[in-house]
């Protein structure tokens, strides 16, 4: 038997480590080939790591909660001497073609990181990766036979074991308290999807709601949950105010991403805003004109968007990179796309922006926005962006001075539109406003150009159906 320690793999895009946040193997379990063993956490997404070894699983390098290096050992497992050659890359084969298969696919930014890392050709071919992911799960013992779908383990035993592929599956869980060894899979293969954790939680609410004493309206007569005790101990106190501690959250994680590229933002660049009140009007009607009994209109930022990729034609300086003693003007846009999720602020981005029109920017714009606040987006799909929009109107703001994305150039902000009155022709009439802020590297370029580019952007929404005739 040889012990083959398994290194946190490249995760993509640059990024250099990753949080523990929990191990779904335990030392003495028997794992095999792309069998997740453990949950991370990058500066970008959630992602379960995939063993490329079958065997025992003899150490685990670290704890929940240790910030680990690519490269650095995350787990040692105890391979069969005898044990077929089925393709797995070991460290004393650096070359083998499967792990050159996975380094070419991260390169190319297919957003297969991770997952059939270790596996030969003929797993990772079709439907193969799928079989392999399926074949590693342990067998269930024969205690564990599936019952009613989605149903609690009988006698509420946990089960030895968790077959779960799905990172929100695990979120929307622990999130809810609902631990997954007492849910019975419906999946292939008795895995845990999202309607068995949904299913646990109505269940259990149900089994609350029965429980619950009846023959009083007395509230106050009604047992109430103890409230969180604040610690007032000298060590739990804030030196600065005095005041109780009531908690503290670890800056790790997308968290730790965000102060970091933002800080730096700060520090590094120069930056001037410069804002416009826009008529939104015909931007309104425009999209409700595009309705169809078929398919839906477009959704408002696509259109602002195809706005906002054609002004960075006009004015390149706004999409580049100060490298250094040079300024980096880009060919083609890269859009990102400000999204705020349960996670904190990510940046999820539409590649080659430039090259889709309104519909399939749309299209673009709903998968990525929904992939990320579910926490299902890639490395690759939350970073690599050349500028970026912020639709901060969503939450029911009207102006905001945004920080740029470094090491990009400069942000585009839209506010929420709201009835306000507008001077039209000479008479003050009700018309949908906005408002567009534009922060910019003041190193790249100056007003002329900022005011230039925010006025297309602004001229494009106040009179969308000519800007869109002249892009086609």
């Amino acid at each position: 038997m040889s012990r083959e320690v398994f290194t946190l793999p490249d995760l993509g895009e640059g990024l250099e480590e990753a949080e523990l946040v929990r191990w779904l193997v335990a030392v003495g379990d028997t794992v095999a080939v792309d069998a997740p063993v453990a949950e991370v956490e990058t500066a970008k997404a959630m992602v379960e790591v995939p063993s490329p070894y079958a065997g025992r699983v003899a150490r685990l390098h670290g704890e929940a909660g240790d910030v680990i290096a690519v490269g650095s050992p995350l787990l040692s497992v105890d391979a069969p001497d005898d044990a077929p050659d089925d393709g797995v890359p070991s460290p004393r084969d650096e070359q083998h073609p499967a792990a050159a298969t996975y380094v070419e696919e991260e390169r190319a930014g297919s957003g297969n990181v991770l997952i059939g890392y270790g596996t030969s050709e003929a797993v990772t071919a079709g439907g193969g990766r799928r079989a392999a992911r399926r074949a590693a799960r342990p067998a269930r013992a024969a205690t564990e036979a599936p019952t009613a779908t989605g149903s609690v383990a009988a006698a509420g035993r946990p089960t030895a074991t968790v077959a779960v592929s799905s990172p929100l599956v695990r979120m929307m869980a622990r999130a809810a308290g609902v631990d997954l060894r007492t849910v019975r899979g419906s999946g292939p293969d008795g895995l845990v999807v999202r309607r068995d954790v949904e299913q646990a939680i109505r269940a259990r609410g149900e089994q609350e709601v029965a429980a619950t004493p009846t023959g009083g309206t007395d509230d106050a007569a009604r047992p109430t949950a103890a409230p969180a005790a604040v610690a007032n101990t000298a060590a739990d106190v804030d030196p600065r105010t005095g005041l109780a501690v009531r908690e503290r959250v670890p800056l790790t994680g997308v968290r730790r991403a965000i102060a970091t590229t933002l800080s730096r933002s700060r520090q590094e660049i120069p930056e001037a805003t410069t804002w416009v009140d826009v008529d939104a009007t015909a931007l309104l009607e425009l999209r409700a004109s595009l309705a169809a009994p078929d398919r839906a209109a477009p959704g408002l930022l696509a259109l602002v968007a195809r706005f906002v990729v054609a002004g960075l034609e006009r004015f390149p300086a706004l999409n580049s990179r100060v490298d250094g003693d040079a300024i980096t003007h880009l060919a083609g846009v890269n859009l990102g796309l400000a999204a705020q999720t349960d996670r904190g602020l990510v940046v999820p981005v539409v590649r080659g922006a430039h090259e889709l029109g309104v519909r399939a920017l749309d299209a673009q714009i709903r998968r990525l926005t929904t992939a990320a606040r579910e926490g299902r987006a890639t490395a690759t799909e939350l970073t690599g962006g050349s500028f970026t929009l912020n639709n901060y109107g969503v939450l029911g703001v009207d102006g905001s001075a945004a920080i740029i994305n470094h090491p990009e150039v400069a942000i585009l902000g839209m506010g929420r539109i709201m009835p306000r009155p507008w001077v039209v022709d000479g008479e003050v009439v009700v018309r949908s406003v906005t408002q567009l802020s534009l922060v910019f590297d003041h190193r790249v370029c100056d007003g002329g150009t900022a005011g230039g580019f925010l006025r297309f952007v602004a001229d494009a929404i106040e009179r969308p159906v000519p800007t869109l005739v002249d892009l086609v």
